[in-house]
């Protein structure tokens, strides 16, 4: 995969009805943050565990659409087919933008796992139903693991390797890491790009 851009998307809904979402675009493999855009609106669908994508999804696309940059693989703060219907917010997203996407997701859905070894770069199956929908991978050693899994054009084990290797020593990838400060107004002005 010839990956030169890559971006992570988060939405947060800090009031009842409205709501940020964000996506930020990085430079590979310096991760630098080369662009961002962020849309308000209202956010009408209620919180109903597994239909993440019917809540997020329509201001995530709107974000997409203020992008001067298209990403060549997209990080997902959700779930991938890791999902009991197999088709999470990133399985959507993917679908919608026609762009590989991962799930890496900080919380399981579904599924059962062996605990990974502590050390960063181990990871086990995560199995649903006698199917491996995901890995559960250590991003940092000894600390939580976080749930990877297909969204859209993409393996499983390509999945978990860029997951890797858009780590910077936190437990969740550069891009979603930075996608969740944007959505949450708390990007560094350092990182700052202009806003779209």
């Amino acid at each position: 995969m010839d990956v030169h851009f890559v971006a992570g998307v988060d939405v947060a809904i800090p009031r009842r009805g409205e709501g940020t979402a964000s996506v930020v675009v990085l430079s590979y493999p310096d991760l630098d943050l080369v662009e961002e855009s962020n849309v308000q609106g209202v956010v009408d669908f209620p919180y109903i565990p597994g239909l993440l994508s019917f809540r997020e999804s329509p201001l995530l696309i709107r974000a997409f659409e203020g992008l001067n940059i298209t990403p060549d693989l997209v990080f997902v703060d959700g779930q991938g087919i890791a999902h009991p219907r197999r088709f999470g917010i990133a399985a959507h997203l993917g679908l919608f933008l026609d762009i590989p996407t991962i799930g890496c997701a900080k919380s399981r859905l579904c599924g059962t796992y062996e605990e990974p070894d502590s050390e960063a770069g181990c990871s086990s199956d995560l199995v649903d139903l006698d199917e491996v929908i995901g890995q559960v991978v250590r991003t940092k050693t000894n600390t939580r693991p976080v749930y990877v899994s297909i969204g859209h054009k993409i393996s499983l084990r390509q999945a978990v390797v860029w997951t890797l290797r858009c780590c910077r020593g936190f437990r969740l990838p550069e891009p979603t890491r930075l996608a969740h400060q944007a959505a949450g107004g708390f990007l560094p002005e350092t990182l700052q790009v202009s806003v779209k």
